[in-house]
């Protein structure tokens, strides 16, 4: 049976702000990591493995939708029992704050490869994660990913492709989420359009007079009253990553949230988030716009719709906090950083890319030179 030796005082970075739990491997005494894919920890030195334990009750919590306005007033009173204290190390490069492994007194930043390193660690009060997605792609897996999409990239400089060869560095990092639930009720004033056609007459060039239908539209005052419900609208709480690559990872199998337990983080970084419950849920109103407006137009009906005014009232609104499992290789090139992201649940791959102007210039002139070599054959004709 494997042991589980007295728990450490928190680190720097641990996201959760609670003790870093520390498994030993009950054949050869080594620290075990979570394994991907199998829900196990797993020893990396003699390959022994110990399941994770679920808890039923724990794992219902998971999927517990929280009150948002309660969550946000607690965030003001610091003395809050369910705000938790955490340690964070910054990059000073990127302002990441990661999870430093408890053995190590530096490391590599995951979002921009710089190195950070204990010293002037930040203490704040959080609200802690209440569910993950435990990771599933193997590293092995998304290392292949990345350099297929390099070798995939066209005009990508040389040197990154020699770079996807040699030095392919993939860190696992959890990154935070926030979901929302909420009903909306919208009133809103608009104009309806209803089409009829008119005939107009006029000359052709051959100076026939001709007729033809043209559309034109009436337009008739509209008012009304509609409601949506939105569930588990998923907002990055990240300002690491670049939002528009790591919305694209999407999307995620949210069913399969489990509890937060540490032992999933074993081998991992986790961020603690940076963009904030409120603000998070402004990002969630504007993910909501698109849906509202569509449902105000079809209330409105006819041909085609103006919206002039609307006024939205958000209720019954919830939350979850959640880890999210990401590979992320952040390479450098010509004093840029750049950002490779593969979902480790799903395998899909995202990124950032530099491109090779002179790969470009030499296509460019060779479709010209190309286009210049067909007019001159068709000219011998």
């Amino acid at each position: 049976m494997s042991e589980t030796p007295p728990e450490p005082p928190a680190v720097p970075g641990d996201a959760s702000g609670s003790k870093q739990k520390s498994v030993a491997c009950g054949q050869c005494g080594a620290e075990l990591k979570f394994a991907p894919g199998v829900s196990q920890l797993k020893c990396p030195y003699c390959q022994h493995e110990m399941r994770i334990e679920i808890d039923q009750s724990e794992l219902r919590k998971a999927h517990e939708e929280q009150d948002f306005h309660a969550a946000v007033s607690k965030l003001l009173d610091e003395t809050s029992a369910e705000m938790v204290e955490v340690h964070t190390v910054k990059c000073q490069t990127c302002a990441a704050e990661t999870t430093l492994d408890p053995k190590l007194d530096a490391d590599e930043c995951p979002y921009c490869g710089s190195s950070i390193q204990r010293g002037g660690e930040a203490t704040k009060k959080v609200i802690q994660p209440q569910a993950l997605l435990p990771f599933k792609v193997e590293r092995s897996t998304a290392r292949g990913q990345f350099k297929d999409w390099i070798n995939s990239r066209w005009f990508a400089p040389s040197a990154l492709k020699k770079y996807a060869r040699i030095d392919t560095k993939l860190q696992g990092v959890y990154v935070p989420h926030w979901t929302y639930d909420a009903n909306t009720t919208t009133d809103y004033t608009g104009q309806r359009g209803e089409y009829y056609y008119e005939t107009q007459w006029y000359t052709d060039s051959n100076g026939n007079r001709r007729s033809r239908q043209v559309r034109k539209t009436r337009w008739y005052y509209a008012s009304g009253r509609v409601f949506n419900s939105f569930d588990d609208l998923l907002v990055l709480a990240s300002e690491s990553l670049p939002r528009k690559y790591a919305e694209k990872l999407e999307p995620w199998d949210l069913d399969g949230l489990m509890p937060y337990q540490e032992e999933f983080l074993s081998g991992f970084k986790a961020e603690n988030y940076s963009v904030d419950l409120a603000t998070g849920f402004q990002t969630a109103r504007d993910m909501m716009e698109p849906t509202i407006n569509q449902t105000i137009r079809r209330d409105i009906g006819g041909d085609t719709q103006r919206i002039s005014s609307k006024n939205v009232l958000h209720d019954n609104i919830t939350f979850k906090h959640v880890l999210l499992p990401v590979w992320v290789s952040a390479f450098r090139y010509d004093n840029k950083v750049f950002r490779f992201l593969v979902n480790a649940r799903t395998g899909e791959v995202q990124g950032e890319r530099p491109w090779s102007w002179v790969k470009i210039t030499f296509a460019v002139l060779g479709a010209i030179a190309l286009v210049a070599l067909i007019v001159f054959l068709a000219q011998q004709k």
